[in-house]
Formats: structure tokens, C-alpha cells, sequence
């Protein structure tokens, strides 16, 4: 019982170091005998942990998604309701890229191109995060519309498509290009198009636009 902390803190430095190879390299990218030598520990030892490179794979994803909802989910989720939690929501989005949480950029945004179109339980992973991420982003929309925040007709789950559309871009070519511009960029798309939506545009933050 004693070593269980320990063992589950290695465990948690092996994923944590997966999550960011996988951000920049893919899940492919990943293998066990690769972080036995960036972590100067033994393959067997690692193959302990995970006894195949899919469970390798799965447990990065489950990794990645905590610190996902840690660096943009909750602090939104502490935002009330409305078109605040909606921005905050984008703008929590947009940092955690922009400030290489990963440094590949977005973690789900490089494992969703590499396993879009690949059948398996690692593509099943990636979808669920995906999904589950739309939905709160559209169920996030539509509750700053029940609270008359937003235009009523407004289609929550077009809205979320265009809002996350942004985002993936403004992370995309901010490595591509190199070019950390992207993101304010980003937020002034963002900006406008809640602007155009919004019942009250005031509650909106200034958003400097780039030239």
C-alpha cells in the first residue's frame, strides 16, 4: 500500500510527458521505449504501467482531458451563467493555447486530425472528448439565450460550430505560421460575432483587433 502515491505520481510524470510528446508528434508519435528514454527509466518498468501502446494512448487521452478541464472548463464553469460564461469559456480556450499548456498547441485539436478518420477505441476516445467539449460550449450558448443574454433565435449549436471554428483556426495558424497575432485575431472574430448576437453588447470585454 505504501508505494501506491509513489507509483501513481511516476505513473503521472510518464503521462504528463506522453500528453505533451502527443501534442506535437501525434498518439502515433508515442511509445513506450520513447519515454523510457526521455525519462531515463526502464521500458519494462513503463510496460508495467501500461502493457500496450492503445492503453498508452487511452490513458494519455484521459490525462490530457483533466488538464483540459483544468485549465479552460472550470474557471468557466465558475463564470454564472450567461454571455460572460460564454466568453469566459473562449477566452479560457484561446490562453490555454496560446500559452503552450501542450506544446504542441492544443492536445485534442493535433490527436482529433490524426484519428479523424481512423476506427478504433483511441478514435473512440477523441471523439467522446470532442463531443462532450461542443456540447458544453452549444449548452453554454444556449443557457446565455434562456437568460436573454443572446437574441432568441439564436442556433446554439450553430453558434458553438462558429465559436469553436475560431478557436481551432486562431491555434492552427498561430503554429503553422508561428505567429502569436493569431490569437488576437481569434478574439476579435469571437468578439464580433457574440456582438452581433448579444441583446446587450456593452457586456461584452474591448477586444483590440490587429492590423
Amino acid at each position: 500500500m505504501a508505494g501506491r502515491p509513489r507509483d501513481e505520481r511516476a505513473r503521472n510524470v510518464v503521462l504528463r510527458r506522453a500528453a505533451d510528446i502527443a501534442s506535437m508528434d501525434g498518439l502515433e508519435g508515442l511509445s513506450i521505449g520513447r519515454l523510457a528514454t526521455d525519462l531515463g527509466v526502464s521500458k519494462s518498468g513503463l510496460f508495467g504501467y501500461f502493457g500496450s501502446k492503445e492503453e498508452l494512448q487511452l490513458a494519455t487521452i484521459r490525462v490530457a482531458a483533466g488538464i483540459y478541464l483544468d485549465e479552460v472548463v472550470r474557471p468557466a464553469l465558475a463564470v454564472p451563467p450567461g454571455l460572460g460564461r460564454v466568453w469566459r469559456l473562449c477566452e479560457n480556450w484561446l490562453s490555454y493555447s496560446q500559452r503552450r499548456v501542450f506544446p504542441g498547441g492544443c492536445f485534442f485539436f493535433t490527436v482529433t486530425a490524426e484519428f479523424d478518420a481512423r476506427p478504433g477505441r483511441v478514435r473512440d476516445a477523441v471523439a467522446a472528448a470532442s463531443r462532450d467539449w461542443i456540447r458544453l460550449v452549444a449548452r453554454t450558448v444556449e443557457d446565455a439565450r434562456q437568460l436573454g443574454e443572446l437574441v432568441d433565435d439564436t442556433d446554439a449549436n450553430q453558434l458553438a460550430f462558429e465559436l469553436i471554428a475560431f478557436m481551432e483556426t486562431a491555434n492552427a495558424v498561430s503554429l503553422l505560421h508561428d505567429d502569436p497575432a493569431a490569437y488576437q485575431r481569434g478574439r476579435a472574430a469571437i468578439r464580433r460575432r457574440l456582438h452581433d448576437a448579444a441583446t446587450d453588447p456593452a457586456m461584452l470585454p474591448d477586444v483590440e483587433s490587429v492590423t
